[in-house]
């Protein structure tokens, strides 16, 4: 059972900073946070960040020009006019209560996962007599998806 333990201390190590990134940047994206609407405009970084998460890569698409005219749409008996323009969302207070709910208990889960796997490599590096090895495989972990991003 110790070889299994040792086993499973090291591809958890690994694999830590990749599930902290998800978590994190998943959450962003739960909100919206990772995309301009209305007055709001996200910080260039969150939208990078959102790229890797979705895209698997670390670059921001054009932003459309502020200023551009928009087509007018008109729904007539639930069919839209101009089928290639739809509306804009509906506004946060027009959606129903259980989209929200689960966005929050999405985001609390992945608050509980970020807290469950930092506790983890706290847990595995310290109650390990190989905190070198635990320690570089943390280190590979985070450095091999910004290497492979750079490539």
């Amino acid at each position: 059972m110790m070889g299994v333990r040792q086993i499973h201390a090291y591809l958890s190590v690994f694999a830590a900073p990749t599930v902290l990134f998800f978590a994190l940047t998943g959450s962003l994206q739960l909100f919206s946070l990772h995309e301009a609407h209305g007055g709001y405009r996200p910080p260039e970084l969150i939208e990078k960040l959102s790229a890797v998460h979705k895209d698997q890569r670390f670059s921001v698409k054009e932003r459309p020009a502020e200023s551009a005219p928009r087509t007018p749409v008109i729904r007539q008996e639930g069919e839209w006019l101009t089928p290639a323009v739809k509306p804009a969302a509906e506004p946060d207070e027009a959606k129903p209560v259980r989209e929200l709910a689960l966005k929050w208990l999405f985001l609390a889960t992945a608050l509980v996962l970020v807290a469950s796997t930092c506790l983890g490599v706290w847990m595995a590096v310290t109650q390990n007599r190989r905190k070198l090895v635990l320690l570089a495989l943390l280190a590979l972990g985070a450095a091999a998806p910004v290497a492979i991003l750079l490539l």
